[in-house]
């Protein structure tokens, strides 16, 4: 008779320490498991034993690699901004006027923010941010933040050129993402009609001709 209540398998392997490249394949065995869990099911209702179990380890096995479902968490969230923020930072870093970096900016944001894991990933959080505050904690200090600093380190660098009039950087590139993010994501999310390449394009150039206009009021 089969016991239904056994923890999964794992593959085999040769005794000894796991090596560098084992290693890392198994963390990303686990956050994929975790990744598609969080996303179809929730924070809440996700457990340990299912990640586990989706990833055919032990329960020992990933608390070996993770303290708690908090920290997977962090790492998934991690993973997942590490693939998608570098094309943002190369748009905003790049050697062309400063229009053309903050188009360039908008639009990987948007390319980002629309991504169908990535509205997954917003309404998880939306959903279940009032029972688990740090999973907004977690996002915002992964991913949002490091793209604020980004943009305000940008409009603190052309305001001490003088070709900006800003006094308050942050504060700017925080308006900055909203101005970009904020209506598509809503009409991608059901709110309305999700955008066009070309409208999202569009979009994109106005909300940036729109944002310098005030900066350099």
């Amino acid at each position: 008779m089969a016991l239904i209540d056994q923890e999964p398998t794992e593959p085999a392997r040769r005794g000894g320490r796991p090596t560098r490249a084992e290693a890392s394949l198994l963390g990303d065995r686990i956050c994929d498991a975790a990744q598609a869990l969080f996303l179809s099911r929730g924070y809440g209702a996700t457990s340990i034993e299912a990640v586990a179990g989706r990833a055919r380890i032990s329960k020992r096995t990933l608390y070996s690699r993770f303290r708690d479902k908090p920290d997977l968490f962090r790492a998934v969230i991690h993973r997942m901004l590490q693939r998608w923020l570098p094309n943002f930072e190369q748009a905003v870093d790049e050697d062309v006027p400063l229009k053309y970096r903050l188009v360039g900016a908008a639009r990987q944001m948007l390319a980002v923010a629309l991504l169908p894991d990535a509205l997954a990933l917003r309404r998880l959080l939306l959903a279940e941010a009032e029972r688990f505050p740090e999973l907004v904690q977690i996002a915002v200090e992964q991913g949002a933040a490091r793209g604020i600093e980004r943009i305000a380190a940008l409009l603190e660098a052309e305001t001490k050129a003088g070709n900006l009039a800003v006094s308050d950087c942050r504060f700017a590139a925080i308006q900055f993402q909203d101005m970009v993010l904020a209506a598509p994501q809503r009409r991608a999310m059901g709110f309305g009609v999700p955008m066009s390449e070309a409208e999202l394009n569009e979009w994109a150039r106005r909300a940036v001709a729109l944002f310098l206009g005030g900066c350099t009021a």
